[in-house]
């Protein structure tokens, strides 16, 4: 299996968790797993890790990789790279980025990398997460929701990933919102898409290894996404 790169329709559709679940579950495979959150934002933690996402990230595949491997760039506002580059005076190193991503998958087997917002969330001036994706060489996995307007956004963001010729391995829903029946969801965006999508993930209230573990082998189909 190659690396993959987990990313959204949107902000806060819950991309870490599903990151956080993959590696889990890869983990418990048998797998040497690694991860990575090129660009993290918002109030740093006090203790650890600057990035909450990013110590989730790196519990769920429990590494001990320097955190200025698995997260090279940390902006302490909540914005992307390019708000917070013409905020803050840092600007984005993409350089950074893909010599640490590249150290990283040396290390390890398959790397799970976690991106930040949507593909067309600024990083630079005309370099979008969407280039990131291309430029480090990797297949996506689209995390959506099941809200009503979701399909509007899983069509961009398909379409965008076309536009900039990333493979797409599938889609997984994360089912914790009200509005679009799960079942009549799947069925639309395989339809409309032609990508499969590779299962959904109910709300989870207990976020152990072990629950995660369970509810994506039960909910994922792992042996596609291992295609």
């Amino acid at each position: 299996m190659k690396s993959l790169f987990i990313t959204g329709t949107d902000t806060d559709v819950g991309k870490t968790y599903i990151a956080a679940g993959l590696a889990i579950t890869l983990r418990k495979m048998g797998m040497d797993v690694g991860i990575m959150k090129p660009f993290a934002a918002g109030i740093a933690q006090k203790k650890g890790f600057k990035s909450e996402d990013v110590e989730i990230l790196c519990n769920a595949a429990q590494i001990n990789d320097p955190e200025s491997l698995v997260n090279p760039q940390f902006f302490p506002i909540s914005a992307s790279p390019y708000t917070a580059w013409k905020k803050l005076k840092i600007k984005p190193k993409i350089s950074l980025i893909l010599s640490s991503f590249k150290k990283l998958a040396k290390i390890h087997e398959v790397m799970i990398v976690e991106g930040m917002g949507g593909t067309m969330t600024p990083i630079l001036k005309d370099y979008y997460v969407a280039n990131l994706i291309k430029d480090m060489k990797l297949s996506t996995v689209i995390v959506t929701r099941s809200r009503i307007g979701t399909v509007n956004h899983t069509l961009m963001t398909v379409m965008m990933c076309k536009k900039y010729n990333i493979p797409i391995k599938g889609i997984i829903i994360n089912n914790f919102d009200d509005g679009y029946p799960v079942d009549q969801l799947k069925k639309d965006l395989e339809n409309l898409t032609g990508i499969k999508v590779l299962g959904s993930i109910p709300f989870i209230k207990d976020m152990s290894d072990d629950s995660l573990h369970r509810i994506f082998k039960k909910n994922i189909d792992m042996k596609l996404l291992l295609k």
